[in-house]
């Protein structure tokens, strides 16, 4: 039956029994099992002794090999630069104690990934067991797509708790809860956005890069629209592109893509084609794809870019902060706000059904998304924004915690806010690839290839190729 749920996944890039539920439901199973494992007294991760015998004896009973499947190497990182014990031995292998750890690294690039996860997981049942998969990250875009079938581990069935879970942001649970309210995974990251500005550009046009006098200028999206107008006059593009705003709008819907097998478009998406329609159409900024080398020309001052969006991810590791001459170098960005709350990306550990080293992957999972100690290294390490609150709120308030990137500014207080008021409630199973085909749509209209119905016609087309079970 798994292989049969999991070839329909493959077929289809979902599965349909999601329809039931989405990941903003409470993690029922959390408080459902709680009982039945003992629960720790705070988040730290340290066992009691009688415990600690216990967990030894099963770790010697368990699996030398550790198999982790992942996209890059940021976790990757995590583990060797955090994770008490780990050794690297090189690219691929390292060891923790007597086990091998093999990372099977393959980039998202044309959906690699996850077709090499599929496929691997589909023969999980019958592999041999140095040959299972042990743990494998997932992102938001398709977390239920993984966590709405039996191929993931119930976090609870690892002896992990909602004690040892009680200082992690509720929508990180969320997303990776099951259409039964079962939680399936854990993120050592929350991705609460923000809007980051050139200072250099906010001093000339405005005569100051104050973050609270720019966000009176962006407060919501009509104004944000009229001080694009300003800087178009005097020679910059509000955004590098109509997609750097496109989560933020998304992110803040007041319904799902489908609803009883209906394709809904929220009013806010179509805001944010016709608020970007009037900026391209102005000069006010680009569809320059993410990621390509024309969008990513805003990171120097010769791209004439005012702003971009993103979490603390996107802001120290993906605005070339390592490159001379680069914004991002000169510490010459700021962060406010923005019009609307939202939050990007994530990547969320889970452990695979049949893993044979359950004892060293709730470890895992424990010390990186639930050690306070640990988790306050990797903000002080790598400026990554963690998945606790008592030591964000901590840096927060810490008056020498300061972002090089960002000029000095400690951007915590806009993240920790942020993160607490994160809506999943229109999560669906059809995000990754609704969003994909309505982008990909509307720069046919943005472009004047196509008349904004022409636009619809072909989004409908593709995502109904793409789920043939929906209709409009």
């Amino acid at each position: 039956m798994k292989k049969k749920v999991l070839s329909a996944l493959l077929a289809t890039a979902m599965i349909t029994t999601m329809l039931a539920g989405c990941g903003s439901e409470p993690a029922a199973s959390e408080s459902q099992t709680s009982s039945e494992a003992p629960v720790s007294e705070s988040s730290s991760s340290e066992p009691s002794s009688e415990a600690a015998d216990t967990e030894s004896a099963e770790a010697a009973d368990e699996g030398k090999i550790l198999n982790i499947y992942c996209w890059n190497e940021e976790f990757k990182t995590r583990l060797t630069d955090h994770y008490p014990g780990y050794t690297e031995v090189d690219g691929t292998t390292g060891t923790i104690g007597d086990v091998t750890v093999k990372w099977n690294i393959t980039p998202s690039d044309d959906n690699a990934y996850q077709n090499n996860l599929d496929a691997t997981l589909l023969g999980q049942a019958d592999a041999a067991a140095d040959d299972k998969i042990d743990i494998f990250l997932i992102e938001a875009d398709y977390a239920l797509k993984y966590v709405d079938t039996e191929y993931t581990m119930p976090i609870a069935d690892l002896g992990i708790t909602d004690a040892d879970l009680a200082n992690q942001y509720q929508y990180t649970k969320d997303i990776v809860t099951d259409s039964n309210g079962v939680l399936k995974g854990l993120s050592w990251q929350g991705c609460p956005g923000v809007m980051v500005y050139s200072r250099d550009v906010a001093t000339e046009v405005f005569g100051t890069d104050d973050p609270a006098v720019i966000q009176e200028k962006v407060a919501d999206w009509d104004t944000f629209k009229a001080t694009a107008a300003e800087l178009a006059a005097a020679g910059y593009h509000m955004t590098s592109s109509v997609n750097d705003t496109y989560r933020v709008y998304s992110n803040n819907v007041s319904t799902k893509w489908v609803v009883d097998g209906k394709i809904v478009i929220d009013d806010n998406l179509m805001k944010w084609v016709q608020d970007s329609k009037e900026m391209v159409d102005a000069g006010e900024t680009t569809t320059y794809e993410l990621w390509s080398d024309d969008w990513s020309k805003g990171f120097y001052p010769e791209g004439k870019v005012f702003s971009y969006f993103g979490p603390a991810w996107f802001v120290d590791f993906s605005m070339a902060a390592d490159a001379e001459g680069s914004i991002a170098n000169l510490g010459k960005w700021a962060a406010t706000e923005g019009p609307q709350g939202f939050f990007w990306g994530g990547t969320w550990i889970c452990a695979a059904t049949g893993t044979d080293n359950a004892t060293l992957v709730k470890d895992i999972m424990l010390q990186l998304t639930t050690n306070e100690e640990i988790m306050t290294g990797i903000v002080e390490a790598d400026n990554d924004f963690v998945n606790n609150k008592p030591a964000m709120e901590a840096m927060a308030a810490d008056p020498d915690y300061q972002s090089a990137v960002l000029g000095g500014q400690n951007p915590l207080p806009m993240y920790c806010a942020g993160a607490e008021k994160i809506d999943l409630s229109n999560l669906s199973a059809y995000d990754q690839g609704c969003n994909e085909e309505f982008q990909s749509a509307m720069k046919n209209y943005f472009d004047g290839n196509a008349t904004l119905d022409e636009a619809l016609d072909l989004f409908y087309t593709a995502v109904e190729e793409k789920y043939p079970e929906l209709t409009h």
